[in-house]
């Protein structure tokens, strides 16, 4: 499993947000290119970028952002937020995206999604945001009563082998993974995955590792990092069940 450390920019800051409401923000980085330095630096293998800008209004924002951290680090990058056009989309891999995330357009555009799946491939992730278990759209901000894994068994019929799911209601709150959730959507994905919300502690990707799921392969992290609960190091040494996962 890989540690993905999150870089969510709003207003060209890094920030964080709280059960991803726009009026509960943390600024961390007045430059969202520090975070991904500093975060590089500690050992970091990816990044995940977030344009929450994009994804509240639709339309990218936040590429520019994108293309100066990718030019300035050595890891994959991985960039969601406002990408419903394939034009948005090929933007953000001339940015200097390795992957992109969609998300609304995704369940929402069958013919964008065929259109991207084919001319990218692999380097095309889909992201199933969801609220007690049922998925919320638009950068979170419409909620809809449709179950998280009826959807990602649509997308995995459609050919999406690649998924983020985030569990909106722990996210950045520091309450811990919900462990049966992660189960049960590992058990709906065809392909893989990466899992985000509420990690806190060591012991929080100690009991996601526990989990034994093929399918989980990796976990994004922001606030628990941002905060200084853990390194990337401690991070990375648990998700590889090294020994010395615990030295600092």
């Amino acid at each position: 499993m890989i540690l993905f450390p999150a870089i969510d920019i709003l207003d060209g800051k890094a920030v964080r947000l709280a059960r991803g409401d726009f009026d509960d923000k943390t600024l961390y980085d007045a430059d969202p290119l520090e975070a991904a330095l500093r975060w590089v630096g500690g050992g970091a293998r990816v990044l995940h970028i977030v344009d929450l800008d994009g994804a509240r209004s639709g339309v990218p924002a936040n590429l520019e952002h994108v293309r100066r951290i990718a030019n300035a680090v050595e890891v994959p990058v991985q960039v969601g937020g406002g990408l419903r056009t394939a034009g948005a989309v090929a933007d953000a891999i001339g940015a200097g995206a390795t992957r992109v995330v969609l998300g609304t357009a995704a369940y929402s555009d069958v013919d964008f999604l065929d259109e991207v799946l084919a001319e990218h491939g692999e380097r095309i992730v889909v992201s199933v945001d969801a609220r007690n278990g049922k998925l919320a759209a638009s950068g979170w901000t419409e909620q809809t009563e449709i179950p998280a894994e009826s959807v990602i068994d649509r997308l995995g019929r459609r050919g999406v082998r690649s998924f983020v799911y985030s569990s909106i209601e722990r996210d950045g709150m520091l309450t811990g993974p919900d462990l049966g959730e992660v189960a049960r959507v590992a058990d709906a994905v065809r392909g893989r995955f990466v899992y985000s919300g509420g990690v806190s502690s060591v012991s929080d990707l100690e009991a996601l590792v526990a989990l034994r799921q093929v399918n989980l392969a990796g976990v994004i992290v922001g606030k628990a990092l941002y905060e200084q609960r853990f390194t990337i190091a401690e991070a990375q040494a648990v998700l590889d069940g090294r020994s010395d996962a615990r030295q600092g």
